[in-house]
């Protein structure tokens, strides 16, 4: 069931998150995305082919790279705030591109690149690499200082757009969300960080790096699943350290959910199995389903509980 694969991969991918890279750019664990490839994400596909807004590729430069970027723009009268959305370690999945259009559909201008840009073959992204283990592997290879370039290139030239009112805001989800949290000791004119169970920019010795979270400027806030030890562990110093700089830190937790609520609670719910006559397999297959229906029952609420909270905020950005 694609829920399930969902609901594994995340469970994979749990171990990486919450030590997904340092400000000196050490990448850890070994996550396979294998679970939650395109393939797996038909739902997502069809819901951003129904979408009625302008949807564009668009390249764009940063330096002697080409940063390939997914935008949609809303359906609105007056110029709207750029959001900048960064992808999980599964790098530019259909669920990215479909959550960059539910940002359109909510009023403003939304932003994907494909990190990978150039890192695969023939100088391709995501896509060329075929999913799997190579597209894990490949973002945890990328240059902590190219992840940087390229995200200031594409909040240049989003902040630029004829449509956009000159502010920007960032979010990210697990190893993305990692990086939301870092890009915003690197601008300083963003004007929102919005983390999605990621951890904060880290030290040497794996505290949060208080040098450089002292460069934030921009309130940030934190969505994590209750059912995310892992990354959770890193939220009482995260706070600790926050609060000491000064700095707005608004974590919240949404109790139940599981790490990678946002794409697990956007999925499809899960289907009932066909019978098949045979007690033992029913039963089994019975049982998965119950727990499979209660995991995306407590996604789905924490989700739609924080795309509440988050339009509340970007409406007040």
């Amino acid at each position: 069931m694609k829920t399930l694969l969902s609901l594994l991969a995340a469970l994979i991918l749990l171990p990486s998150c919450a030590r997904a890279q340092d400000m000196s750019g050490h990448h850890h664990g070994a996550p396979s995305p294998a679970a939650d490839t395109n393939e797996t994400q038909e739902w997502a596909k069809q819901r951003l082919a129904k979408s009625p807004r302008h949807q564009e590729w668009v390249n764009v430069k940063n330096g002697d790279r080409q940063v390939n970027s997914f935008i949609v723009y809303p359906e609105v009268k007056n110029k709207a705030t750029a959001v900048i959305v960064i992808h999980e370690i599964f790098g530019m999945s259909d669920w990215v591109q479909s959550l960059t259009d539910q940002l359109a559909e909510a009023g403003y201008i939304a932003i994907a690149p494909d990190l990978l840009s150039g890192m695969g073959p023939n100088g391709g992204g995501t896509a060329s690499l075929g999913g799997g283990n190579a597209v894990g592997q490949a973002i945890r290879a990328l240059p902590p200082d190219q992840i940087t370039a390229d995200l200031n290139a594409v909040a240049d030239y989003v902040k630029k757009l004829p449509a956009s009112n000159g502010k920007i805001v960032v979010t990210g989800y697990c190893w993305g969300g990692g990086q939301s949290f870092r890009f915003a000791t690197n601008r300083p004119d963003v004007k929102a960080v919005f983390v999605f169970y990621g951890p904060p920019p880290a030290d040497a010795e794996g505290n949060p790096d208080k040098t450089a979270l002292a460069k934030i400027t921009a309130p940030v806030y934190g969505f994590y699943a209750g059912n995310d030890a892992r990354i959770n562990a890193t939220l009482p110093k995260t706070v600790e350290a926050m609060t000491e700089l000064k700095k707005t830190f608004d974590p919240v937790t949404y109790e139940g959910a599981g790490h990678g609520f946002m794409r697990a609670g956007d999925a499809p719910e899960p289907t009932a199995p066909t019978a098949t006559g045979n007690k033992e397999t029913d039963d089994k297959a019975t049982t998965k389903y119950q727990t499979d229906v209660t995991a995306w029952k407590a996604n789905k609420k924490a989700r739609d509980e924080a795309w509440t909270r988050w339009k509340k905020i970007l409406a007040g950005v």
